[in-house]
């Protein structure tokens, strides 16, 4: 009874708290990447070993793993694909479905297959380097061999457009002019010669290509919304189709002709739905449903429409014939699939990767054969010393935000849990715009398995749930619903106490996730019981003004101008609440990270030890934006893990019994 008066007089007197007033914070650093800073700083803060018993628990369970969907060769006779099984992404080739793969490609630097040559001699090749993202392309032999590099420039990006169907051009875009706008060059797989083709300012993408000489560009003008164009190689004119002095979403390719275009879009309704846009008019193919149609992709050879449905998280895959618009109903079905998806068809449209995932067992993929309508695997999916009837699969479940909305939420829990209580470790997504989705995850049958049970929010700025949803977070709009973070926690505390017990609750994400943990333990202090931000946010202005070139366009029309914006983006910054932080909090930082700086960990860590707060902040000099190498992953995730045991697995709080 003592306890009980004790802790109701505790929420009285926080509740009558005067909140404080937010504090001003100018930058305190200066750019991103290693040079941003000092390397006593990055030396200081290593990640420290783990224990044995720890570290193996996590490598065992991230060694589960499966091969990338794949390519074929132009026979159908041979597979490449990428694949992380040896703990960082390389090239593989098989020879036949369910042969021992051959390894490509190797070294400490990630490398991902972006496309074979429709001659089957070369395959095309990405590979960055420390976590800086900034890519460079690569020709591989497909019989193996060295690499030959097509352009890898330290402090640009260059990025894979197209291949003619001779497969003796390769198209290829690069902000190696301009940091904040892309170029379009041509490359000679005979001779080795580029030549620049366009180079008008803006960050523009291949989004299609008719033919071998007729593009369709896209602008980005917003972290979602686009202008689309066609360019012809020869006139070399832009026409504008669709999205110009608009503030709309659009997913545009060509139709079976180049006059004719299908488009993705939710600008004549509440979700994205799939049309076909000629003359400027737009005529739907997919019926108006309560779901995001997602994604769709369409063959070369203009036969088949692969489109993707998103139904509260779940995938499901429909086949149109693309000039009929009618639906194929030779598809295999897989039941009990919580995600059915397509994968890049074959040049000339015969094959199709389709990758199968349920929550209890990684991505299985598969290769169908329209031809001969046959559905083959290639490979299987690694599981060492792993028993996968002990994973859990996740369940869909929604609290209450604090003015009624129903927020979808995904709980994995440990088979102990159903009798006892135990911690609680609530994951936010990236993103913003991002979406927690059903299906295996690795991280989550992590933490299950480490006792503490996972929940995977996807509070407002989400994706798949209708653009009022999505775009309920943009700009200054992030004040109103910012305190789901908060909300997520309040109703955790409140329904799942058993026996008058409340769990205790932590916070972790990456990214934007990062950042609602820092604002969780800051603003919201005291909604959870300790914190882990991984490469996330401190201020989102020092954020804004220091990000790399080609994403601050796109982060400002998320989160608002650091200028025009500035009051609101200090009110949504930690920083201005750390006078607030009570319980524990851990920073990660990958030290060449261009998407959030590196400065974003160092500034929070230091104003929090000058307050007399223990923020441990762990940096890794190899890694950008989170960890890419399976041993640093193992640190990441194993010393996250540690930090949770040390301060949820304690003894519970006692809650008063409801009325």
């Amino acid at each position: 009874m003592r306890s009980w008066i004790i802790l109701s007089l505790f929420f009285f007197l926080a509740s009558c708290t005067t909140p404080t007033k937010p504090a001003q914070t100018d930058s305190t650093y200066s750019g991103h990447g290693s040079a941003s800073v000092d390397p006593k700083i990055i030396a200081t803060f290593a990640p420290p070993p783990l224990d044995p018993a720890t570290a193996t628990s996590v490598r065992n369970l991230l060694e589960v793993s499966a091969p990338g969907l794949g390519v074929l060769s132009p026979g159908g006779d041979r597979m490449f694909f990428s694949w992380n099984v040896t703990g960082v992404s390389q090239i593989w080739m098989s020879d036949g479905p369910m042969r021992f793969p051959v390894q490509l490609t190797s070294g400490s630097d990630p490398t991902t297959l972006v496309e074979i040559t429709p001659d089957g001699e070369n395959l095309i090749l990405s590979r960055d380097r420390a976590g800086e993202e900034d890519p460079g392309l690569y020709l591989m032999s497909t019989k193996g061999g060295p690499l030959r590099e097509i352009q890898h420039k330290k402090g640009s990006r260059a990025t894979f457009a197209w291949v003619t169907n001779d497969g003796q051009t390769i198209y290829y875009l690069a902000n190696d002019i301009k940091p904040d706008s892309y170029a379009l060059y041509s490359y000679s797989v005979a001779d080795g010669k580029k030549e620049l083709l366009f180079s008008e300012p803006g960050l523009w993408y291949v989004a299609d290509v008719h033919g071998d000489n007729i593009f369709l560009l896209a602008k980005m003008t917003g972290a979602r919304t686009r202008e689309y164009y066609v360019w012809g190689r020869t006139e070399r004119k832009l026409i504008p189709v669709i999205g110009q002095n608009e503030r709309e979403e659009y997913e545009v390719s060509f139709g079976p002709s180049p006059s004719e275009f299908f488009v993705l879009t939710a600008k004549l309704g509440e979700f994205k739905r799939l049309y076909k846009y000629v003359g400027g008019k737009l005529t739907p193919i997919t019926p108006e449903a309560k779901m995001d149609v997602e994604s769709f992709n369409i063959d070369n050879a203009r036969m088949r429409l692969y489109v993707q449905w998103n139904e509260n998280g779940y995938t499901r895959l429909e086949v149109r014939d693309a000039r009929t618009l009618k639906r194929e109903t030779r598809l295999p079905e897989f039941k009990n699939a919580d995600h059915i998806y397509a994968g890049k068809p074959s040049r000339r449209g015969r094959f199709i990767p389709l990758g199968i995932e349920t929550g209890v067992r990684p991505r299985t993929s598969y290769f169908f054969d329209w031809k001969n309508l046959k559905l083959t695997q290639w490979v299987k999916p690694s599981l060492p010393e792993v028993d996968v009837s002990q994973f859990r699969p996740a369940q869909l479940e929604t609290f209450p935000a604090r003015d009624g909305t129903q927020v979808p939420m995904l709980v994995t829990r440990p088979a102990k849990c159903a009798a006892d209580p135990c911690p609680v470790i609530v994951h936010f997504h990236g993103g913003p715009e991002s979406q927690s989705r059903p299906g295996f995850n690795r991280l989550a049958q992590i933490v299950a398995a480490a006792g503490f049970i996972f929940v995977d929010p996807n509070v407002r700025g989400s994706e798949g749930y209708g653009k009022t949803y999505r775009n309920a977070d943009d700009g200054p709009k992030r004040l109103d619903v910012v305190t789901d973070i908060e909300d997520c926690a309040k109703h955790i505390r409140a329904t799942w106490a058993k026996n008058g017990i409340a769990p205790k609750v932590g916070v972790m994400g990456w990214s934007y996730g990062g950042y609602a943990t820092l604002m969780a333990m800051t603003q919201f202090a005291g909604a959870y019981d300790a914190g882990v931000a991984l490469v996330g946010m401190s201020n989102l202005r020092t954020f804004l003004l220091n990000t790399a070139p080609y994403r601050r366009i796109l982060r400002i029309s998320e989160y608002g101008d650091p200028e025009k914006d500035r009051e609101a983006l200090e009110k949504l910054s930690a920083t201005a609440y750390l006078d607030r932080v009570r319980d524990p909090l851990m920073i990660i930082q990958g030290v060449s990270d261009p998407r959030v700086p590196v400065g974003e960990a160092v500034q929070i860590h230091e104003l929090l030890e000058k307050r007399g707060i223990r923020s441990p902040l762990i940096l890794f000099a190899d890694e950008g934006h989170g960890t890419a190498k399976r041993e640093n992953k193992v640190l990441e995730i194993g010393h996250t893990l540690k930090f949770f045991r040390e301060h949820l697995l304690t003894k519970p709080v006692l809650v008063p019994p409801r009325p």
